[in-house]
């Protein structure tokens, strides 16, 4: 029942994260944004593919930097809702995106 559900745990990222930084002092750095597109099977209850956070973190902080302000959005977007409806559920995609911003050490 957790086809579609993405599950992200800051501990388990390999990259220092933060959900949310201070407002009087906003993080100094790049803003990043990644978008992926899982899919999935029988109307979501099966995953074919979902994106690694780790990797696609790790790839934007490289060493001795670390993800603030990190935000996860997954979307059905119109091209998605196409593609389920016209496979009856049987491909469900997604569209997932990360945005941050990356603060150097």
């Amino acid at each position: 029942m957790c086809g579609c559900a993405l599950t992200i745990d800051a501990t388990e990222l390999g990259v220092p994260t933060s959900l949310a930084e201070s407002a009087q002092a906003p993080p100094q750095g790049t803003p990043f944004k990644v978008t992926k597109h899982p899919v999935y099977l029988l109307w979501g209850l099966a995953g074919v593919s979902q994106p690694n956070a780790e990797d696609i973190l790790a790839g934007q902080a490289g060493t001795g930097a670390r993800i603030a302000n990190l935000r996860v959005k997954v979307r059905t977007r119109l091209p998605d809702l196409m593609i389920t409806v016209l496979t009856f559920g049987v491909i469900a995609p997604r569209s997932v995106t990360l945005e941050g911003v990356v603060v150097p050490h």
